[in-house]
């Protein structure tokens, strides 16, 4: 099994294994943090990196919207590393995008590093929108908030298990809100452990960690602190 089903706020979603989150009963498939050109970003300050991502986060999420074949696409803000990203994007790169269009509702969750700058490939944009008992933002409000979708936070956790101790990215979820990885190529995490976390999740959670051929259901207190 590639994916795992979970409930926000009453609405059944599917975590998948490409980082992406697909919620049948609408149709829509959520990614988050994209950060899209940040190898050329890093480039323009001498740390120079292989100007792949862009290609390769976008043919991962070409994938998921094959598989799940989405009527609205939603993208959780930090969509490109910086405001010139999109001026930097190649012609493949702009025809995957156009490709993720095509008989489907494209929006752009703006974010903290980018803006709006994405809505010029196309698509819808908006700080945030609302749709049944879900909400998607890019940045998570502090305390609590039910139904929100959010990004932002690049969540990662480890597991204990008898072997060894394993790092993945993962979604993080009490029920009433849900935290998404990171999906671009060139992302980091931040661990679920961190301070950052505990005004969102006070008392407890689930991650759900992604493997290489499924995701990985977790309670916090399986998890091991970085």
């Amino acid at each position: 099994m590639s994916e795992t089903k979970f409930a926000v706020n009453g609405a059944t979603l599917v975590a998948d294994r490409s980082g992406a989150l697909w919620w049948p009963d609408e149709r829509v498939l959520v990614v988050a943090d994209l950060h899209l050109e940040k190898g050329s970003s890093f480039a323009r300050t001498g740390q120079l990196l292989p100007p792949y991502d862009s290609r390769a986060t976008l043919s991962r999420l070409n994938l998921a919207v094959t598989r799940f074949e989405p009527k609205t696409i939603i993208c959780l803000g930090d969509n490109f590393h910086d405001r010139e990203g999109p001026d930097r994007l190649d012609a493949e790169s702009k025809g995957m995008i156009a490709l993720l269009q095509r008989k489907r509702r494209l929006v752009w969750i703006e974010g903290n590093h980018d803006a709006a700058a994405a809505v010029v490939l196309g698509g819808e944009s908006a700080p945030e929108i609302e749709v049944g008992p879900l909400v998607f933002r890019h940045e998570p409000h502090q305390g609590r908030a039910k139904g929100e979708l959010a990004g932002h936070l690049h969540p990662v956790a480890i597991a204990v298990t008898r072997a060894r101790h394993l790092r993945r990215r993962c979604f993080v979820s009490d029920g009433e809100r849900c935290v998404l990885p990171a999906f671009g190529a060139y992302t980091g995490g931040l661990d679920v452990f961190d301070p950052a976390f505990a005004p969102l999740f006070p008392e407890s959670f689930q991650a759900f960690l992604i493997g290489r051929d499924r995701v990985y259901p977790f309670a916090h207190s399986s998890l091991a602190a970085e």
